[in-house]
């Protein structure tokens, strides 16, 4: 398992070793051990999710707030997704930045994106299945998220391509299409 760090303290890109051969590939995708000796971060997930995005589908940026924050290690298991990490603690030094990876079944490589970050995706293939462990249990009442377009953030979604009659580029659920920007989230605390 290769780790990369990123510009941003506690993301990190994570590349697993591969086995391949005439019948296909293996590879362990988690590891609790090699984990944390490679980045020094305890993650214990507790719930594992998944989701199926069709092309030019985007989610997010989603995250829960305290007290059940969730870090997240991301992977796509079929297709290719834009990924992104935005940090929303606001003592931060790198508060509003964020983190873009692409996620594919080819490159295997996985996110990990910790408490205090706002997640989302973009789903580049005809079909993306995105796989995610969580260390805490998702709780309705504390689910919340940033827009995705959030002028101040200014993520450069890879959505050139995209045709009408898509909004901006992308197919949104009708709660993201009404997101708060990060800094009217921050103004709320």
């Amino acid at each position: 398992m290769e780790v990369e760090k990123t510009d941003i303290e506690g993301v990190f890109v994570i590349t697993p070793t591969v086995y391949k051969d005439s019948r296909g590939y293996f590879y362990e995708s988690f590891n609790e051990v090699e984990f944390q000796k490679k980045t020094g971060i305890a993650f214990y997930p507790v719930q594992d999710n998944q989701s199926c995005s069709n092309q030019w589908v985007l989610r997010g940026l989603h995250f829960q707030r305290e007290p059940y924050a969730q870090a997240k290690l991301v992977r796509c298991v079929v297709g290719e997704v834009y990924d992104v990490a935005v940090d929303i603690r606001p003592e931060s030094e790198t508060f509003g930045k964020y983190v873009a990876v692409r996620l594919s079944d080819e490159n295997h490589k996985q996110l990990f994106i910790p408490e205090g970050f706002a997640h989302g995706f973009l789903a580049m293939s005809d079909q993306a299945v995105l796989q995610y462990k969580c260390n805490d249990l998702y709780h309705p009442e504390a689910e919340d998220g940033i827009a995705w377009d959030d002028k101040d953030i200014n993520i450069n979604w890879p959505i050139e391509h995209a045709m009408w009659p898509i909004t901006k580029g992308v197919y949104l659920s009708k709660k993201d299409t009404n997101r708060q920007t990060l800094k009217e989230y921050i103004a709320k605390q």
